[in-house]
């Protein structure tokens, strides 16, 4: 139980009706899950209005209502606050209710539309072989220490995350790595954390079906920039157009990387390989078995942050060399033919350009391409031809084929994938729904030394349709088809 008086802290309330002097069992911005002596919050989410659903949470036992617009009926044993912005406070709330997690860790916010999931997972493995306890809110998984919690969201809820964070400093964590993505932002998922560095990898056309424009993509972004304090570390990839945009307004110290031009931290690509790359990073040339260039400014993002935060370089080379890829990020597998097949999680028209060109930089001539990917549905259709555009473009055959459709019909999203191809392109392609027999098919048209490109879902171990999720691993398709 916290009291009420505590929960509210820091929060700008507009009206109180009702007694203040009451202790909290906790926090619900759900109806359907509040109890006896429960605070809960009507959120005006994208799909519902919490409003609605007040009456519901008093009967199920609320003792507090949090609101924008005061009921017309009021109750008298119930207590209602009334503020400016329901999301914002559930923000600040849910840092009282578990005692302010982020300040008592070294909090670390990584995002961009590409690589947040590799350069966390990364920065866990770093900071893990260089001695320290840590923890990372990612989309694959969360981890404390060693303990794995199975993750949802790219970016938890904040009562997920600060319960998160708290269980952190239980477990004497001192730093935690955090992907940060752009719904996060708008929706004030973060807007009461205190981070300690916020780093940014890229940024490309994504989540228009969200965000209406990219401009407003690129404004959730740099407000997440524009948010540290003077304390932190506003880490950004010069390399990238918009990566000085995302300082413009930053009171952080600012701090960039890059391959290509004059930065604080610099690196080159030596060699390239499917088993790994010879990467140079002041003046130490060392191998790492990740590939890409991608993931070479991946790579360096981590060592700016973990060199920022006092790990001393050679100590940081030595773990980069020991580094895994994430689950499903450019992960590659060779078959008995010589066939390299290569899991990843590319779902923009840049990722998957990144990732044929780097394909295709390390392959032979005579080594053939062929791509295996689909594009969700019920998310931004601007993407889905230039995606496809990309794939002919840089593979020698295409096979489309079912990712997530959820409740769109795969008929218009395949018809969305096609629009204006030209001939060439467009004889690249074969449309296989089912996903299992569009793996099998690329194995079965592969030959010796070709490569196969499955995309799209990367870790996930489900297809959402019609509804439902089912199970479905690309990496158990990947391995099934390797046996044979």
């Amino acid at each position: 139980m916290i009291s009420l008086n505590n929960l509210v802290l820091n929060i700008d309330v507009v009206e109180l009706v009702g007694s203040k002097d009451r202790s909290i069992s906790k926090i619900c911005f759900d109806s359907r899950k509040v109890k006896k002596n429960d605070l809960f919050i009507a959120i005006i989410g994208v799909l519902s209005d919490g409003h609605n659903f007040i009456q519901q949470a008093i009967d199920n036992g609320a003792l507090v209502i949090l609101c924008e617009k005061k009921p017309d009926n009021l109750v008298d044993s119930i207590t209602y606050i009334i503020v400016k912005d329901t999301s914002h406070s559930l923000s600040i709330m849910s840092s009282n209710f578990y005692g302010n997690p982020s300040s008592k860790i070294k909090l670390v916010g990584v995002t961009g539309t590409n690589g947040k999931t590799t350069i966390v997972n990364l920065l866990y493995q770093i900071f893990v072989n260089c001695g320290y306890q840590v923890g990372i809110i990612s989309t694959i998984e969360n981890r404390i220490g060693d303990l794995i919690i199975d993750s949802t969201h790219t970016t938890p809820n904040p009562l997920q995350i600060n319960r998160l964070l708290s269980q952190m400093v239980a477990a004497k964590c001192s730093f935690c790595f955090m992907e940060v993505s752009s719904h996060a932002v708008v929706q004030k998922r973060i807007s009461f954390l205190e981070f300690d560095a916020g780093v940014f990898s890229n940024i490309t056309h994504d989540h228009l079906d969200y965000h209406s424009t990219f401009k407003n993509y690129i404004d959730s972004k740099q407000q997440f920039f524009s948010n540290l304090s003077s304390g932190a570390f506003a880490i950004t990839n010069k390399d990238d157009k918009n990566g000085l945009i995302m300082l413009q307004n930053a009171i952080a110290k600012k701090i960039t990387y890059s391959l290509k031009s004059n930065s604080d931290f610099k690196s080159r690509v030596i060699e390239n390989h499917f088993d790994g790359m010879l990467m140079e990073i002041e003046n130490i040339k060392f191998w790492v078995k990740l590939i890409g260039q991608f993931n070479a400014y991946n790579i360096l993002a981590s060592f700016a942050v973990a060199h920022l935060f006092g790990i001393p370089s050679d100590e940081i080379i030595t773990s980069l060399s020991l580094l895994k890829p994430a689950e499903g990020r450019f992960e590659v597998f060779k078959s008995h033919k010589d066939v390299f097949v290569i899991l990843d999680y590319a779902h923009t028209d840049d990722a998957m350009s990144n990732v044929l060109k780097t394909i295709k930089n390390i392959s032979s001539k005579s080594q053939s391409i062929i791509t295996v990917f689909g594009c969700g549905g019920e998310r931004d259709r601007s993407k889905r031809a230039k995606m496809t555009n990309q794939a002919c473009l840089h593979s020698s055959k295409v096979i489309i084929t079912k990712d997530n459709p959820r409740n769109e019909k795969q008929e218009q999203i395949v018809s969305d994938m096609l629009e204006d191809l030209d001939e060439e392109l467009n004889n690249k392609i074969l449309v296989i729904d089912d996903r299992s027999s569009a793996i099998k098919t690329a194995f079965a048209l592969a030959n010796k030394k070709d490569v196969i490109l499955i995309s799209g879902k990367g870790h996930e171990k489900y297809q959402d349709e019609n509804g439902i999720k089912k199970r479905f691993d690309d990496k158990r398709e990947i391995f099934n088809n390797l046996k044979n």
